[in-house]
């Protein structure tokens, strides 16, 4: 048998034909016959800003929270924006026509470091710079066609918004959350400033004043949300179930907090001059200890820092830390040797980057045939050296004990038996010896069993000017004391003239603000100068959008308990640690404080996670120099680009959009060309959520040909007469009056709007089966014809692919919606409640009868998977179809199911098939895998 069409080339058979040059020329230009996609949106945000259509729920069943991560303020929006806005008001239109309270706020992350420096280079005020980045991004917003409650928008940088950041801080700090203590930090020397490690050159160097960095230790602010990572971890669980987050978001949260269990070693340590002393090292793989080769202490560790006030070539060492990059190998190593607890032998110390600081005990040991990383350490450092072979795969033999490191093409890492190079253990199981190793040593005071995290205190502190002021007074008498609450917020002062651009922290030199009266001694003292870090401000914003005026609380209990937590909440997956996790920390702790009432789920402030993709832009290089081209270097060739200069074709791949690739779109210019509607259907076409996006302007034309059908469909409608009437009341057809094509285009309607449906609330990451969906339905309207169909049956399913359609694209539906229902002035589209009975349950059974449907079963390498309908033919309508065009029809009907993409496309690769045999003309499907 011919292979059939796969799912792909049928998908893209399905896309031609919906898109076929056939529709009408959609350019956008007010030309009769022609629509202008621009000035529909126009017209229907200058409606909405009247009416405030398609914000307020015609009944109000229950609340839905739906958030999209707020913007950074930074003057425009790019593609990325675009498509989290899109995709969260897709949903929150959708949840208001179900006739939800729907809550869709959005507001600005303005504080932060990049409008600081943006402010001083434009010699501005950064709240100036910040104000007007704000009103021209809103405006873009809204031009997207946007239902956002606007009533509810913040901005971080209000004094009305972090006077509740400073009560969240004080409500820490007097629970022994919030602490001050010694940090090791990048340090401009010459600005006078602490970095961020982005801030730093591959050389070690500031970003803006060149200086090398330093790595010192200063003062920095603290919250211990280590006192959460049992509930941290513990509630991960919940969110996996059922999907409410993606398990790629789980898994980086668990292995950012990074429980871990194993022991504790002493090892004992001998300088030159053979003085001893100790240092401790986690492991969780005991059982390798026979094949430790030497030992790593981090940068920090105290015994590194000791021997570098004595030793200058290990300071120098120290201070190009801040350099070396994240996969480094580089070491130094120290004058001392480690005594090996088990062989007595002496190992070299080295001091690391790859070592944490912060984990374990700043230390590991070296095992080069069962690390990874310490095998590639070893390769650099000690290349002759050889190492022992110390765990075996199952019996314990090995080809040989000892090998040269660049002999050993990778660690075996895994479990197994532990070879004679073990001594005593030899032929044990190694996890069964690592616990027997630990205990005997445990037994000398040389190891314990130890349990630790990779999650560290989370440092708040920024020395800059343009962040949430610490409300902290440094008393000389008193020492720290609190701003008292009544006294909050402490409000930023104004950038005077004669501190703006100068280096360091703004806040130390502005005297009058700095100065201040203790609040319980009420002696002379200095404010904290030092801001918090703008992840803080992230952290409980969306506590606020249900209760924005309120002045007293972060949120009134009454508005917590209706509208949180969050119902589902859309952003960047590059978000997927951080802001997350202290969401989920802040969150926590006020629960715990009792200033949230958590009446759903866990404690838990996002209770679905929809992490889209990234987008990426089309991008242009010179194929022999690599160097990104820009536009104006290209040029239109018949029906390829070159390169003006040489003639030559491009490389063309798809990059993350950045300036230096040259390859950014401004969505603003991109509405402009061809309408809000347009690059929202075409955004959620172009890939599923989660996947990266490529965009490709060329593929535009393929959705505004769509919409253009559907306006077609719409004019053609219009004009009907609808003096026979076959609709009775509650649109009861007589089946026995409708044609054929009337009960297929109300079954294809039925089906779609219930596929639709569930995309919305059940599977948001599939929104681009949504899309096709509707092209899908629009196509066949096309194929039958409205003509021949029962005007009321064409008017009936018109309308609801308009209603499935409205979430989507809004202004271009409400347009249609118009002028289809001018004759009952019904208003908005979005007015009308969301059903997905296009027909009742009778009615569907009736036309499932009347439309000779049979069932096929489908069996996956000859065991039955499920069954489906599709449509019947007879053998001689098969016959003159052709066989493979009947292939193609089921195939195409069965790929379409659910239970179709499960088993075929899901659980199995569809483009991998062997054979499609098909029996009784459609009675069985078997595929063999």
């Amino acid at each position: 048998m011919r292979k059939c069409l796969s799912f792909r080339n049928a998908r893209r058979l399905n896309y031609a034909r919906a898109f076929s040059t056939s529709s009408p020329c959609l350019t956008s230009s007010p030309d009769t016959g022609r629509l202008d996609f621009r000035a529909i949106d126009s017209k229907w945000q200058q409606r909405w800003a009247e009416q405030a259509q398609g914000q307020r729920p015609r009944r109000k069943s229950h609340k839905y929270y739906v958030l999209p991560m707020f913007a950074y303020p930074s003057g425009s929006l790019h593609m990325g924006h675009l498509r989290v806005y899109t995709i969260s008001d897709v949903i929150a239109r959708y949840r208001r026509m179900r006739g939800d309270h729907v809550l869709h706020p959005t507001g600005w992350d303005a504080f932060g470091l990049p409008a600081e420096n943006a402010a001083i280079e434009r010699g501005v005020d950064p709240a100036v710079w910040t104000e007007q980045n704000i009103t021209k991004m809103k405006q873009q917003l809204k031009s997207m066609n946007t239902s956002f409650d606007w009533d509810a928008e913040i901005s971080t940088c209000s004094p009305q918004f972090y006077k509740h950041t400073q009560r969240i801080f004080l409500k820490l700090f007097h629970r022994g959350l919030a602490y001050q203590a010694e940090a090791l930090v990048n340090y401009d020397p010459v600005d006078k400033t602490v970095l961020a490690n982005e801030q730093v050159d591959s050389n070690g160097r500031s970003w803006r004043s060149g200086a090398l960095v330093q790595q010192v230790k200063l003062r920095q602010w603290f919250f211990r949300i280590t006192e959460f990572k049992e509930a941290l971890l513990q509630d991960l669980e919940y969110l996996s179930e059922g999907g409410k987050w993606p398990e790629r978001v789980v898994s980086q949260q668990r292995n950012w907090l990074g429980r871990s269990t194993g022991a504790r070693i002493q090892f004992e340590l001998k300088n030159e001059a053979g003085v001893s002393t100790s240092a401790r090292v986690f492991t969780t793989r005991p059982d390798t200890l026979y094949g430790v080769k030497y030992l790593a202490l981090s940068m920090s560790h105290p015994l590194v820092q000791q021997l570098a006030a004595q030793n200058a070539e290990l300071q120098r060492f120290l201070d190009k830390r801040a350099s070396f990059p994240p996969d480094t190998k580089e070491g130094f190593e120290l004058p001392l040797k480690a005594i090996h607890p088990l062989s007595q032998e002496n190992l070299p110390v080295f001091t690391a980057p790859y070592v944490l600081e912060d984990y374990g005990e700043g230390a590991v040991m070296g095992v080069p045939a069962h690390d990874t990383r310490d095998l590639s350490f070893w390769k650099l450092h000690r290349p002759s050296d050889p190492i022992p072979v110390v765990v075996a795969r199952s019996n314990g033999e090995v080809e040989t004990l000892y090998t040269l490191p660049h002999d050993l093409s990778e660690a075996f890492t895994n479990h197994g038996t532990l070879t004679s190079a073990c001594g005593p253990y030899a032929g044990m199981e190694s996890q069964a010896a690592g616990i027997k190793i630990v205990g005997d040593l445990q037994e000398r005071n040389l190891a314990e069993p130890f349990e630790t995290w990779k999650l560290r205190d989370w440092l708040v502190s920024r020395q800059r000017y343009w962040g949430t002021p610490i409300p902290i007074v440094h008393c000389p008498s008193c020492g720290i004391v609190p701003v008292p609450e009544e006294d909050l917020p402490v409000v930023l002062p104004p950038l005077v003239s004669s501190v703006k651009g100068q280096p360091g922290n703004p806040l130390d030199k502005i005297e009058e603000w700095v100065n201040c009266v203790c609040p319980k001694c009420q002696k002379p003292a200095r404010r904290e100068t030092d801001t918090m870090d703008t992840f803080v401000d992230s952290s409980w914003y969306f506590i606020r959008f249900p209760d924005p005026q309120n002045e007293h609380e972060l949120c009134s209990q009454n508005s917590a308990r209706n509208t949180l937590p969050v119902d589902t909440y859309i952003g960047g997956v590059e978000h997927a640690i951080l802001h997350l996790l202290y969401a989920r920390f802040v969150y926590k702790f006020l629960c715990q404080e009792g200033l949230m009432t958590q009446e759903r789920g866990r404690q838990e402030p996002f209770q679905r996670l929809v992490a889209q993709g990234m987008v990426h832009g089309k991008t242009f290089s010179d194929p022999e120099t690599g160097r990104f081209l820009l536009p104006g270097e290209l040029a239109v060739d018949g029906d390829l680009i070159v390169m003006k200069t040489t003639g030559k074709v491009p490389n063309v791949t798809f990059e993350k959009m950045s300036k230096s690739k040259h390859n950014g779109v401004d969505p603003t210019a991109a509405i402009e060309k061809y309408g809000a509607d347009t690059l929202r259907a075409h955004i959620l076409f172009a890939a599923p959520v989660s996947e990266v996006l490529q965009w490709d302007e060329e593929k535009i034309i393929g959705i505004q040909r769509w919409l253009g059908r559907v306006k077609r469909l719409v004019k053609d409608l219009s004009v009907r007469d609808f003096s026979s009437s076959l609709i009775g009341a509650n649109d009861a057809f007589d089946v026995s009056k409708l044609v054929n094509s009337d009960a297929d285009i109300l079954l294809l309607a039925l089906s779609t709007s219930r596929n639709i449906q569930n995309t919305f609330e059940k599977d948001v990451y599939s929104l681009n089966t949504a899309i096709s969906d509707l092209t899908k339905l629009t196509n066949k309207l096309h194929e039958v014809g409205i003509q021949n169909l029962t005007p009321q049956v064409a008017e009936h399913v018109m309308r609801a692919l308009l209603r499935l359609m409205a979430p989507i694209t809004p202004a271009f539906a409400e347009e249609c919606w118009e002028e289809l229902t001018k004759k009952d002035s019904m208003g908005s589209i979005f007015d009308v409640i969301w059903t997905s009975d296009v027909i009742s349950p009778e009615q569907e059974s009736a036309l499932k009868a009347r439309q000779r449907l049979i069932t096929c079963a489908v069996q996956v390498n000859g065991k039955l998977r499920f069954t489906t309908e599709i449509p019947s033919r007879r053998p001689d309508q098969s016959a003159a179809i052709g066989k493979e065009e009947r292939e193609t029809e089921i195939l195409e009907t069965i790929l379409a199911t659910d239970e179709g993409r499960l088993w075929l496309t899901e659980k199995n690769d569809w483009e991998r098939r062997k054979r499609v045999i098909l029996v009784g003309n459609g009675k069985v499907l078997n595929v063999v895998f």
